[in-house]
């Protein structure tokens, strides 16, 4: 009789052990983190307007921007913070690229804080110097190119560029190669997003739409059955970053409860590097660089406007192509309500994200 109750009590543990599935996992890492947020968000920004951690608005801006000074700043630390938490509670935390991505986004995230402490306390607008800023990027963005460039013996996928639309085409990319490029897309990434970071919810919810759809490449190629029939390349324990998209999406839509039109609180450099990093770093290890550069086209476009805006000006002794850079200024100066940039930034990034998931199957 015991033995049967034992064995009855040991079948229903494990058809309860749902726990054991990782899109269950994500989805309660994005509600967890979500809770986080709008649990925590009411109390860090008190806090900041407390210690009077103020937005500093750009001399050479819009006018309209004028109104934001003030307005409670490095409130990505929350974001962060919900990440951490969440991913901490709900990951599998023997998963080597969980940490990987975990503490990328840490350490880009503590450059960003670095950089806001500057602006805040010292009311600099420019923060930590462009040298200084790069230069930390570049050993944390170099140090885990290291890393994951030394698990390409165990997982030979890693070394090699795949290209979307197309069944069976990448091109090997060897050590150095793979170092140079996940070094580009971790760093890249990073800036692009917080270039981004100028209006009231722009960078915030690209990045939860890219991170969503991160988070369903990182489940394909951590499957064996899906990446084999979607003839995508399998990176064994890739599946757990989806936990970790989870986190990130919840915690970015907790954030943006705050962070929408007209904001009570900006994410800041802390934020926006950081999340700019996770989103480089999760893209290299499930091997989809250039779909990340086709579902971050906005990132991609505000930074290649500051780009040639700088190299124009230089080059023609003053002149500009934009009015403003980067590009989301320029659209405001050409009479778009913020609201209206925002929206359509968003909905631009949606139809870009959808085009980038259609690479799963358009092969």
């Amino acid at each position: 009789m015991l033995l049967e109750l034992t064995e009855w009590l040991a079948r229903d543990i494990r058809a309860f052990n749902v726990f054991q599935y990782i899109t269950l996992r994500a989805v309660f890492a994005c509600l967890t983190a979500l809770a986080i947020s709008l649990i925590l968000g009411p109390f860090v920004i008190r806090k900041l307007t407390a210690y009077k951690i103020g937005q500093s608005v750009r001399d050479d801006g819009p006018r309209s921007h004028l109104t934001k000074a003030g307005t409670p700043t490095m409130g990505g630390a929350l974001i962060l913070m919900s990440i951490a938490i969440t991913t901490l509670a709900w990951s599998d935390l023997s998963n080597r690229f969980v940490w990987v991505v975990l503490l990328v986004t840490v350490a880009f995230g503590t450059i960003g804080w670095i950089d806001d402490y500057r602006k805040v306390v010292h009311r600099n607008p420019k923060g930590l110097s462009a040298k200084a800023k790069i230069f930390w990027q570049s050993v944390f963005g170099v140090a885990a190119a290291v890393y994951l460039g030394s698990l390409a013996t165990s997982t030979p996928a890693l070394n090699e560029l795949i290209v979307p639309f197309f069944k069976h085409i990448a091109y090997p990319l060897g050590t150095v190669g793979f170092i140079v490029l996940t070094y580009f897309v971790i760093v890249g990434t990073s800036n692009a997003v917080n270039l981004t970071d100028g209006l009231d919810g722009l960078a915030i919810m690209p990045t939860v739409m890219v991170g969503g759809a991160l988070g369903i490449f990182a489940y394909v190629a951590g499957h064996a059955v899906f990446s084999k029939y979607l003839g995508l390349p399998y990176i064994a324990g890739a599946g757990e970053l989806a936990v970790f998209c989870g986190a990130l999406v919840g915690a970015g839509l907790g954030f943006l409860w705050f962070n929408a039109y007209p904001a009570e609180v900006f994410m800041g450099d802390v934020g926006a590097l950081a999340l700019g990093a996770a989103l480089g770093t999760i893209a290299v290890i499930v091997r989809q660089e250039i779909v990340l550069f086709i579902m971050g086209g906005v990132f991609v476009a505000e930074t290649l406007s500051v780009m040639i805006q700088v190299i124009y000006f230089k080059l023609s002794g003053g002149k500009r192509i934009f009015r403003m850079a980067p590009l989301h200024h320029h659209y405001e100066l050409e009479g778009w309500k913020e609201s209206q940039v925002v929206v359509r930034f968003w909905i631009i990034t949606m139809m870009l994200v959808l085009f980038g998931l259609s690479t799963l199957k358009l092969r």
